[in-house]
């Protein structure tokens, strides 16, 4: 059934809210509004309504359609018909229109609200998201199942990596009556205070008790029963610069009673940590590290300073380090030289057990595997970070500069026997490392300027292993 159309009143305050209310009542062939019908003459014609209706009809509409089945014979006769529109030759409408449309528009709207339910029900349905398909399959929860294990599958597990060794134990949480009993390595006495006035750290090394016997690693130590132990002292995270006290022969309660100062910022000192390592020297073989103590200098007060026992504990580190050494090359291609200037070094092995170390340099010069020159720096008595400033020069021709090769190696000198071994590098073309390769590098790439680095010194072993030129010098 098509809605009924109602008669047009003049264009005005009514017509504006007929508008408003009916929302633009409009011909759905012509869409456009034609109260007077002249588009379609036809008054069964449906009409769609355009404004904030829903897209489907209400339920309230719904239901005056179906009373206006049965009503239809009853408003035919009091309504006014949809005729065209009528007017007075002077183009006005007489007032008994006026009132007819006015009293017809009233009782069409009071009819249309006293259906229309005052507060509607709204069904809403749930939101889905999800791609839309043509079948939709329902979405069970899934049952939880157990699932197979072979039974090779734990056989897969590595204990030793979930293994508790020495350097991973939670030390922390022991006294050090605990760590005492059971690494029974000893205990070290020492003292900390830091200075205010001149900004630097006294830390003072005092004495060491209940050490442990040595150990000789490959059975050229003389003496099993006695010790020969020094203290290395540094602040973490920055080993170069370590301090080391004298050795005390043969004891296991050396008394070492020394001090030394770290020139550093106070609010830099609090983040670092001391390390004390002890070590026990031994001429004929490696040092061997004993134990080690490390404190957090966060946790203690440096200004008001103190001193205490600490219990030592075994260290990763079963080896000292060997000592570094500053060298600078430098390449003149028009004369065919090859300079060497041996700086200085610093933290090298002690050697000897009263005076430390005298120290000195040999320079080898290989070319492929057949020595070529030897040249060697002089001597500095009792000491482990000596100064050379010693300048060197060899003849190499620039065709035969990628052959070549440069071992260094660091000597104690020893007035009643064979000098000792202190450590090697070997720079050029076998080089031993690759801090070694990186500054031969540097040099070839940098012609006629000088290349300083500090180079770590390795044992002779280690450089015998990947170096050839380390097997052809002595």
């Amino acid at each position: 059934m098509a809605y009924i159309q109602l008669e047009p009143l003049n264009e005005g305050f009514l017509s504006r809210i007929s508008d408003l209310l009916l929302c633009r009542w409009t011909c759905r062939h012509c869409c456009q509004k034609c109260y007077e019908s002249s588009c379609c003459q036809s008054s069964e014609d449906e009409v769609e309504i355009l404004g904030p209706f829903p897209a489907q009809t209400p339920p309230w509409l719904m239901a005056s359609r179906s009373s206006d089945k049965d009503g239809d014979s009853v408003h035919t006769a009091s309504e006014v018909p949809l005729t065209p529109r009528t007017s007075s030759p002077d183009g006005r409408r007489s007032s008994s229109d006026t009132s007819k449309s006015t009293y017809s528009l009233t009782r069409r709207i009071s009819s249309l609200e006293s259906r229309r339910p005052s507060s509607p029900l709204i069904d809403i349905k749930p939101i889905e998201f999800g791609v839309l398909s043509a079948k939709k399959e329902p979405i069970q929860p899934s049952v939880l199942r157990r699932t197979y294990t072979p039974d090779d599958y734990f056989r897969k597990f590595e204990p030793r990596l979930y293994s508790l060794d020495s350097s991973s134990d939670d030390v922390d949480s022991l006294t050090d009556e605990e760590i005492l009993s059971k690494y029974q390595l000893g205990m070290l006495h020492f003292s900390t205070q830091y200075d205010l006035l001149h900004n630097h750290l006294t830390v003072r090394v005092i004495e060491a008790r209940d050490l442990p016997p040595p150990i000789s690693h490959d059975g050229s130590r003389q003496d099993m029963a006695h010790s020969n132990p020094y203290v290395k002292i540094c602040l973490l995270p920055d080993q170069k610069n370590s301090k080391q006290t004298g050795v005390k022969r043969k004891t296991q309660r050396p008394v070492f009673e020394e001090r030394y100062t770290f020139e550093i910022p106070f609010l830099e000192a609090q983040r670092r940590t001391l390390l004390l390592t002890v070590v026990d020297f031994d001429k004929f073989s490696r040092h061997c590290v004993i134990g080690k103590v490390s404190v957090p200098l966060c946790e203690v007060d440096l200004v008001k300073g103190g001193h205490w026992w600490k219990a030592l504990i075994p260290s990763s580190q079963n080896e000292v380090e060997l000592g570094e050494l500053l060298l600078s090359l430098n390449y003149l291609p028009s004369a065919g030289r090859l300079n060497v200037d041996v700086i200085r070094a610093k933290q090298l092995l002690q050697t000897d057990v009263s005076q430390g170390s005298d120290p000195f340099v040999k320079i080898q010069l290989v070319h492929g595997l057949k020595l070529v020159k030897t040249k060697k720096t002089s001597f500095l008595r009792g000491t482990i970070d000596p100064f050379y400033n010693e300048s060197f020069s060899f003849k190499v021709p620039q065709e035969e500069l990628e052959n070549a090769s440069l071992v260094f190696t660091v000597f104690g000198h020893n007035m009643k026997s064979s000098n000792d071994f202190i450590g090697r590098i070997v720079i050029g073309q076998y080089s031993s490392g690759a801090s070694e390769s990186n500054h031969w590098r540097r040099m070839l790439n940098t012609h006629r300027t000088a290349v300083e680095q500090w180079h770590s010194l390795r044992s002779r072993a280690e450089c015998d292993r990947v170096s050839p030129a380390s097997l052809e010098v002595t």
